[in-house]
């Protein structure tokens, strides 16, 4: 019988599995329990932690290596997710062409305001660093690439979130367990004032002595496709190129140019 043949609406008959590809989910699997662990795993680790036999997991963990998604360490024999995985999912992703497009513009505008930038989009039910650019002087701050923030309580998240439109913005948070009642009500009021005012300006949840702004990105559709937001350090060296609210306008003006160059028509609040 054929995949055709299990009804006429084509749906899986009652009690059946869905379809699998054993080898496929393993490994999948493996990768994912490499980005809770980044420092490296041994095969029997791996297999203590999937609760798989160490046979079907070396099986597995060679043909990954020998394909280069993983890569071994001859001194320990721990293995490490290659570089490899980040420039695939980088070209197969729409990351790819909103990072060819930011970059440049990210590159000035660090050095304008000597300070760090990263792009944020949203994945799930939270927000990952995709685009990061140093700031050109001696001493900064930065997030690394490929950082999950909280989208919840994040600049870029509150960006996010305050641009998304208003039904599918619900649907989010209805499916995030932590929101509810209060707090919910208290989030509403933020990213309304958000989306008003054209950005989020608010000390870091994660440093501090750092204030993050935050403003969105748009695509060609209309629709916010990532957050540029600058992580600002005030220096007392005198290497201090723009204050907070020059800063915020020229960041401001960054994320416009990054959405022009994505094709979007549509006016930006100002900054």
């Amino acid at each position: 019988m054929g995949p055709s043949d299990e009804n006429e609406e084509g749906a899986e008959a009652p009690g059946k599995r869905p379809y699998s590809a054993p080898a496929l989910e393993k490994g999948i699997a493996i990768l994912e329990l490499f980005a809770k662990d980044p420092s490296g795993l041994t095969i029997s680790e791996i297999a203590q932690r999937l609760k798989r036999s160490i046979s079907e997991v070396f099986r597995i963990i060679i043909v990954m290596e020998r394909l280069g998604w993983l890569h071994k360490n001859p001194a320990n024999d721990r293995y490490t997710v290659s570089y490899r995985v980040l420039d695939v999912a980088f070209r197969a992703t729409p990351a790819h062409t909103l990072s060819t497009v930011a970059a440049p513009i990210m590159h000035q505008l660090s050095i304008d305001t000597n300070q760090s930038c990263h792009l944020v989009v949203r994945t799930g039910g939270n927000a990952t660093v995709i685009h990061r650019q140093e700031n050109i002087g001696p001493v900064g701050f930065g997030i690394r690439l490929g950082t999950v923030v909280d989208i919840l309580t994040s600049c870029s998240g509150h960006v996010l979130l305050a641009f998304t439109a208003a039904e599918r913005r619900a649907t989010l948070l209805a499916e995030l367990p932590q929101v509810g009642g209060g707090p919910l009500k208290a989030l509403d009021k933020r990213l309304n004032v958000v989306r008003m005012q054209g950005y989020e300006m608010q000390p870091s949840a994660r440093t501090a002595g750092v204030t993050d702004i935050s403003f969105p990105v748009f695509g060609f559709d209309g629709h916010v496709s990532a957050a540029l937001t600058i992580p600002f350090l005030v220096t007392i060296d005198g290497s201090q190129k723009t204050d907070l609210d020059r800063t915020r306008q020229m960041l401001g003006q960054a994320a416009q140019d990054i959405s022009e160059g994505l094709g979007w028509m549509g006016p930006l609040p100002e900054a």
